[in-house]
This record gives structure tokens, sequence and C-alpha cells, in this order.
């Protein structure tokens, strides 16, 4: 894989990402501070670029840590960022965030997610999302996702099926797009292939509405939920920067009550 991405060169994959951001080299060489000339001769493979320079290039076009590590290494230099297992020892203070965080959130559920949609932890409220979803769909690895959409998932509780999937979809489908990840790309064309209504449909969102709701079926009662993204803004370890908790709110007053009822 090194010998690959080495034999590749830099260039080529900071020109890849300039052309995924949409971005001229006159307009990134003017956000970077460098000639257009030097960067052009950059992408060519005239000019070996220092390590500095891609660092500095990858956070203009805002590129993941673990794709930084690739082009510091097509340019012939170590990688910068680690990327350390949850459970190492260094990782300490980020369990125990996540534990506040998902704990602090009961009884309403939360999940974490690596950049792949696996689930990484969980609090003890997702049993609500999770209810009647098959056994081996729960199966470590679980992917969020699959859980979600998959016929034999989540999918026949979500009352507004259609609307709901072609959120998730819309959320894959962009971050495959600006990550060029190709395992990215084939989640989104195997869960687009569920059945379950069509991934294209707009929004048709009440009145007073405010977010996208995931509105799903709990033992008799119809849940509403809006949901959150929490990301680690200041993350330089690989694996820390690829995490993201989902944190699901009551999106009406009903579903508040039911919640800490049940959990009272």
């Amino acid at each position: 894989m090194t010998e690959t991405i080495e034999r590749q060169g830099a260039g080529p994959l900071l020109r890849e990402w300039r052309r995924r951001r949409h971005l001229s080299q006159m307009d990134l060489a003017l956000e970077a501070g460098v000639s257009t000339r030097h960067l052009s001769f950059v992408e060519t493979g005239r000019s070996r670029p220092s390590a500095e320079m891609v660092v500095t290039l990858a956070e203009e076009l805002e590129v993941p840590l673990r794709d930084r590590n690739q082009l510091l290494l097509a340019a012939g230099h170590a990688p910068l960022y680690g990327q350390r297992d949850l459970d190492a020892p260094e990782m300490g203070p980020v369990r125990e965030a996540i534990d506040m965080v998902l704990a602090g959130h009961e009884p309403y559920p939360a999940v974490v997610v690596d950049h792949h949609w696996g689930m990484v932890a969980a609090n003890s409220a997702v049993g609500i999302l999770t209810e009647g979803v098959a056994p081996h769909l729960l199966e470590p690895p679980v992917n969020v996702l699959r859980a979600s959409l998959h016929p034999e998932g989540c999918a026949p509780r979500i009352v507004n099926l259609a609307e709901w999937r072609a959120h998730l979809l819309d959320r894959v489908g962009r971050a495959a797009v600006a990550t060029g990840d190709p395992a990215l790309a084939a989640l989104h064309e195997e869960v687009a292939a569920y059945p379950g209504g069509d991934g294209n449909t707009a929004h048709d969102l009440a009145a007073g509405e405010i977010a996208v709701p995931l509105r799903i079926r709990y033992r008799g009662t119809e849940l509403a939920f809006i949901s959150t993204m929490t990301l680690f803004g200041t993350a330089v370890d690989v694996t820390l920067s690829e995490l993201a908790i989902e944190s699901f709110f009551p999106a009406d007053d009903a579903t508040g009550r039911f919640l800490r009822d049940t959990a009272a």
C-alpha cells in the first residue's frame, strides 16, 4: 500500500483533492499563500513538496487526517497523525468524554459512530431504536446505516421511512463524494438498493417543522426525534477525528414526556 502511494506521488493526489473541492489552482494557491506556478509544479511532479507544504495544502482542502498521512507518504515524508485504538491508555480522556455525553443524554438515545457508520458505543436508551432489529444486524461490528434502513432493521417501524431514508442517503452520499472513500460509496450503493421509497424523494416537511424528524413506532406509541452530530473539533489522531456522536432529542412534548415517564 505504501509503495503504491509513493509511486503515485503527492501531485496527482493533491490535484484530485483540489478538483473534488471544485477549486482552481489559483484559488488554492491564494488560500494557501503559495504561487500558482509552484502549485502547478507540485501537481505535475516537477517539484517535491515539503511536509509543511503538504499539511498546508491539506488543511486548505479539508483533507481528512487519514488521507493527509497518505499525502505525506506519497511525498516521501513520514505520516504525521497517529492512529490509536479507542481502548489505548492515551485515549482514556476520550472514553471518559464519550461516556459522559452518552450517560448525560439519557433517557434519550445517543450513539457513537466511526467514518463508515460503524457503531462504536451507545447509551442504554438506544434500545428504543434497535428494538425488533434482526439479530444478524446487531452482531458486531454493527453498521448503524444498515440497522436503520434494512427491511429487517428499524425500517418497518419508521413512520416517515421515505423521508428519513432520503435524509440518510443524502448524508452518506455527500460524505462519499467529499472524501472519495470507496467504502462509503459502496455502502451508499448497498443501502440505496434497500426497499422503502425513492432515495431522491424531496423532504415533505409539515408546517412548523425545523428539521427532518425521525418518526418511529415504539411499543404502540409514535415517537419523534431530531438529531445532532458532535465531533471532536481539535482531533490530531485519526481514530478520534473519525468519531461522531449522534444524539436524538424529542421533537415534540409528547415524545419527551413518554421517554421521561418510561425511564422513571
